[in-house]
């Protein structure tokens, strides 16, 4: 038996992708002819049918639904094992694949990148930004090398994804100068249900730790009167700056506007005991990883730097106690 190749794995996964020869052989600038004499020396090498021909139409047929599965985990396994391979050269060259949630990728992550390029310039880094929770699939399913979150890991992927604290911020209460707490700069908890609010949508880390917040403090987010809810961060800041409502940002968005007064942050009082508190939101960063797949050594490289960075700023990080907590 000649056994399949790489190259036939290849053109398998661009038919079933396209479920189409021709589309197929485009996007690997090859002849259709080869793609349809690989595709029959497979079926013709083990026996089975691996798309069902259907007039002008092909559908994907039992075995080729289970090659499909396996000709992509080896196509992953050969990348990784070629990525490794080039790293054995002091990590001069090669390609670093990180995911992100959108406040960390775009205000925490990109002077920790700057720092890695600097020491290794000639490494290549692909950075995905998403909500947390696509970050989180990904990473389980091998899209990036390493994910980082601000939202907390379902339970469903806790058993497939490592992760830990490398980082830190706050989430500050805003408002913008036509909101009336804007002249008060404080207010008491039981106030948080007599305003307008500006959210973000579920799936965002963000959300998730102000939800989380809300209920510490005894308040259920149904209570709230909210009038927009955002896929970004950006778009609940410019809502608030322009707007009436209130929002919940992390304090690494608003640095700027809080300098220029165009946002204010509130302080919250907790009253609900003999001793008044000003109650705070701090929410960790995760760092995850697959817990079994091949880490290059890039990754350990780039993982050992933010742990490294963590460590130096150590008093301004929640301790392991603290992890994921809110703070008063």
């Amino acid at each position: 038996m000649a056994g399949m190749t790489l190259e036939q794995l290849k053109i398998f996964l661009a038919v079933a992708q396209h479920l189409h020869f021709t589309r197929a052989a485009e996007e690997l600038y090859i002849t259709q002819p080869a793609v349809s004499a690989a595709i029959q020396n497979l079926e013709q090498e083990y026996g089975v049918k691996l798309f069902h021909r259907i007039g002008r139409h092909i559908e994907i047929a039992e075995a080729g639904k289970l090659l499909q599965v396996e000709a992509q985990k080896i196509l992953d396994q050969v990348s990784l094992t070629e990525r490794g391979l080039r790293e054995l050269n002091n990590l001069q060259r090669g390609e670093l694949k990180l995911g992100s949630s959108l406040t960390i990728g775009n205000y925490w992550l990109p002077s920790k990148i700057s720092e890695f390029k600097s020491r290794y310039p000639g490494i290549q880094i692909d950075c995905t930004l998403a909500n947390a929770e696509t970050i989180c699939v990904g990473t389980a399913m091998g899209q990036f090398d390493l994910g980082l979150v601000e939202g907390d890991v379902k339970p469903a992927l806790q058993t497939t994804l490592e992760y830990e604290i490398v980082g830190s911020d706050r989430l500050l209460i805003v408002v913008g100068e036509k909101h009336p707490w804007f002249e008060q700069g404080e207010i008491e908890l039981s106030q948080l249900t007599e305003t307008p609010w500006v959210m973000r949508v579920p799936e965002s880390g963000t959300q998730q730790r102000f939800e989380e917040a809300l209920l510490n403090w005894g308040i259920n987010l149904s209570e709230l009167n909210v009038i927009l809810v955002f896929t970004s961060g950006e778009m609940a800041k410019a809502a608030i700056e322009n707007g009436v409502g209130a929002t919940g940002i992390s304090e690494l968005m608003v640095k700027k506007e809080i300098q220029l007064g165009t946002l204010r942050p509130i302080k919250v009082i907790d009253n609900r005991e003999k001793e008044t508190t000003i109650v705070e939101i701090v929410r960790p960063f995760f760092k995850l990883k697959h817990r079994q797949r091949f880490q290059t050594a890039l990754s350990k490289a780039f993982e050992q730097m933010l742990l490294s960075s963590m460590l130096n700023n150590s008093h301004q990080q929640p301790t392991k106690k603290e992890k994921g907590k809110i703070k008063n």
